[in-house]
């Protein structure tokens, strides 16, 4: 594989994306390549990742793949300390690998939920334990963690999927306190609908679809901000933040009422 090395040696900021061959994290990639960012693209299929790469030839940055099975705890070390070789540091990390496997109760199985832990959350894990002490040695890091505005309460059909997203929402919160004051800043990232390839199989009506580009662009806009959560679309942001302040008799009341 070729990897350049003139890369972070110019003062580009190098940014390291899982999950970047399709959807959030490939319109990520293709944005921030586009403002002169080195990408690391990470996800498992090589070949759509070595597509993207080719096709960012023109924008200002450049996309580089590394790919990458994130449920791997080896395999995610050996990548970053790969990315640290060819370009010196990793400034940011948005960690946006992740599945959705309905599990409504009435066919509840354990191994849906099992494979939504090992790449939704288990995933996330995995590559944050290398990037936390590379950061802190550098002084300063962003890790944005890909979560969804499903975690924010519990909702039909996704008990597997919305579990796996509130526990990352718990963790941002847990580290972002904590490592503050290492000049690590952590952010929580809860989309609703985009249009993706995984929302493209959903069998129910989504609110609020959002273009996958006006996505991307909120995200890019957030990983300069202060803010600790990027969340979108704004409106369905905002109801789904309202869900969260209801009493349970009339929050599960309105749940029956939509669902």
């Amino acid at each position: 594989m070729n990897h350049s090395h003139e890369t972070a040696l110019d003062g580009s900021t190098v940014v390291w994306i899982t999950g970047a061959s399709q959807g959030i994290g490939k319109a990520v990639a293709v944005a921030m390549a586009r403002e002169g960012m080195v990408v690391a693209a990470s996800a498992r299929n090589a070949e759509q990742l070595e597509a993207l790469a080719k096709h960012s030839t023109e924008l200002r940055g450049k996309i580089i793949p590394y790919p990458l099975d994130v449920t791997d705890q080896n395999a995610v070390n050996k990548t970053v300390n790969q990315i640290i070789q060819d370009h010196g540091q990793i400034d940011q990390a948005i960690l946006n690998a992740g599945t959705y496997i309905a599990t409504p109760a009435t066919e509840f199985t354990s191994s849906a939920v099992r494979q939504q832990v090992e790449l939704n959350l288990m995933g996330v894990c995995h590559c944050i334990e290398p990037l936390i002490p590379i950061m802190k040695t550098l002084g300063k890091g962003v890790i944005a963690i890909n979560a969804s505005l499903a975690g924010y309460r519990g909702l039909p059909k996704a008990a597997g999927y919305g579990a796996t997203k509130a526990a990352l929402i718990n963790m941002a919160e847990s580290l972002h306190s904590e490592l503050s004051e290492t000049g690590i800043d952590i952010k929580v990232i809860n989309p609703g609908f985009v249009k993706t390839p995984l929302t493209s199989k959903n069998r129910f009506p989504m609110p609020f679809l959002m273009e996958v580009d006006k996505a991307a662009e909120v995200i890019v806009n957030g990983m300069k901000g202060r803010r600790f959560e990027i969340r979108f679309p704004a409106i369905f942001a905002a109801l789904l933040g309202f869900l969260r302040l209801l009493p349970y008799p009339l929050y599960f009341w309105l749940i029956r009422k939509t669902g």
